[in-house]
């Protein structure tokens, strides 16, 4: 029998992280984005990806000198050299008024030296007959009003985008609950053809899919219904049918389980807390478990690939990625951290659950190793520019920098390219969150396909991937009661003093071997062309059913 043609899927998603030199992402919810486009090229899959093309991109963070962060917002005017424009705009009405809506392309090979990607659809309202140019200025807006203003042009806009284009999609998926209106949209056009509001709920759900990421009730986002009234998010609805798709006030993620055939959380273990988290909700399809993957050839290094390839030992390219990363830090910080002593990588955004801090929490256990430079550590990070605490998490850092600096690093704003090289040159991954608030952490996986070792706890993906003694290290043994956080550093002290860094100074033999295992175990499994499948498989499939 013949394989089925697969469907068109149009993937919208609030921010897509290509490549460095195009703002549009602000951390994993992006990467992930960017990676399935240019898995779906590979393998000519045809989906288009629907996003907003920021003019400020997220926010960029530096550290002044007495250590504190610095947030900046420059425009990104020259990201339009990589555009095309699309020869089409739509209107939204926002706040009872008509918003003008470009639409751009990114052309599949651009930027160059990037690798390519499936086409880009950006949404512009910075058109100079529109009263507000400013809601597609910074990704993730501050204020209420700003944020679904957002949604509408990325959900309603995007919708009557792809019509325009003559791209009129079977699958619509939702990554995160912020394209929801597009689904009120296919209703309301479904309404105008004489369907009942049931009828077209039902056409609606047979064409949307939809990723949830978010283990945290209190993180899944949810407005009052008298704003989407008045900011037009109705859309023609009534009230009541708002409330029947996601309730009073209107939360982002129940609407998005109502408006979908189905859906997914992305590890086995964020699956399992996504439907006890939305067991209660009516309506809803199964939440399935689709662990995201990365996209070998941006993330992993042609020459540990080769080696791996060619069956060469891995430690003479393993040191020269170590050698340019070192030289990078130098460049950017000033710091010489020695080539031969144990480096740890922490590059990730600035959120409490992921206990940055946590390798400090007894100064008199870990302080002799940094004293003395045998132990090294590499952060990086960026906080929100509205929450404080994260905020004060890498202020934490920078004064530990301060404190040991000879051996504790802090690069500022935190973005793709410094991802990529602390993926790449890191000896160690180090992966600390408060179990099981990682729904994923696809940066383990970056460092699994360059030979880096992870050392987590056991939460989001690691916990599929994980082969003591083979592949990395688990810190922790998935506690997740009062005291977690003394739980878990006494084990990450124990693992990191009495194996980790023991193995690294005394057996290369052991540790190449892990190198080889881990690149192993990752590379296929853990790919976007692995997620892509599956998603055909097992979501588009089922919602052509």
């Amino acid at each position: 029998m013949a394989e089925a043609r697969p469907p068109r899927v149009a993937y919208l998603c609030m921010e897509y992280g290509l490549d460095e030199r195009l703002p549009l992402y602000a951390g994993g919810l992006g990467i992930l984005a960017g990676d399935l486009l240019k898995a779906a090229h590979d393998v000519g899959f045809p989906m288009v990806g629907v996003g907003i093309l920021w003019r400020q991109g997220y926010v960029e963070q530096q550290i002044d000198a007495g250590g504190r962060v610095v947030d900046a917002y420059p425009r990104h005017d020259a990201i339009k050299e990589y555009l095309e424009e699309a020869g089409v705009e739509v209107t939204v009405a926002i706040r009872g008024r008509p918003v003008r809506v470009k639409v751009w392309r990114l052309p599949e090979d651009q930027p160059a030296g990037s690798p390519p990607h499936a086409p880009l659809l950006l949404l512009d309202t910075n058109v100079p007959a529109n009263a507000d140019r400013w809601i597609t200025g910074q990704l993730y807006g501050w204020f209420a009003e700003e944020r679904v203003a957002q949604e509408m042009v990325l959900g309603i806009g995007g919708v009557r985008a792809l019509q325009a284009l003559g791209l009129e999609p079977e699958i619509y998926h939702f990554n995160e609950g912020h394209a929801v209106l597009a689904g009120i949209e296919l209703i309301r056009q479904g309404m105008e053809t004489g369907m009942t509001f049931e009828q077209a709920w039902q056409a609606a759900r047979r064409r949307i899919v939809f990723t949830t990421h978010t283990p945290v009730k209190e993180g899944n986002e949810e407005h009052p219904l008298a704003l989407l009234e008045y900011m037009g998010a109705f859309n023609g609805l009534n009230r009541r049918q708002m409330i029947r798709i996601g309730g009073d006030p209107f939360h982002m993620t129940v609407a998005a389980l109502r408006l979908s055939r189905a859906a997914n959380g992305v590890s086995e273990l964020h699956g399992r807390t996504a439907r006890q988290m939305w067991a209660d909700v009516t309506g809803a399809p199964p939440i399935q478990a689709i662990t995201n993957g990365v996209h070998v050839p941006t993330w992993q290094d042609p020459r540990i690939a080769r080696a791996y390839a060619a069956g060469d030992d891995l430690w003479p390219v393993h040191q020269a990625l170590k050698r340019e990363l070192l030289a990078w830090v130098k460049c950017r910080t000033g710091v010489q951290l020695a080539e031969d002593h144990l480096l740890l990588g922490f590059t990730r955004r600035a959120a409490p659950y992921k206990r940055a801090t946590l390798i400090f929490q007894e100064p008199e256990r870990i302080g002799p190793y940094l004293e003395s430079g045998r132990i090294q550590i590499l952060f990086s990070g960026k906080a929100h520019p509205l929450d404080d605490r994260g905020k004060e998490i890498v202020e934490t850092l920078v004064g530990m920098a301060r404190r040991f600096p000879k051996s504790v690093v802090f690069v500022p704003d935190y973005d793709m390219e410094v991802a990529r090289m602390v993926t790449r040159g890191a000896d160690v991954w180090l992966n600390n969150p408060r179990r099981p608030l990682e729904a994923c952490g696809t940066s383990g996986m970056k460092a699994a396909i360059n030979g880096v070792l992870n050392f987590s706890v056991l939460d989001g993906w690691w916990p599929e991937a994980f082969r003591e003694g083979e592949n990395g290290w688990q810190i922790g043994d998935g506690y997740e009661g009062p005291g977690a956080d003394a739980h878990d550093a006494g084990s990450l002290y124990e693992t990191l003093l009495g194996d980790i860094l023991p193995a690294y100074e005394q057996d290369r033999s052991r540790w190449t071997q892990m190198m080889r295992q881990s690149i192993a175990d990752v590379m296929e499994r853990f790919s976007a062309e692995r997620v892509l499948d599956r998603y055909d498989q097992e979501m588009y499939g089922a919602a052509r059913g």
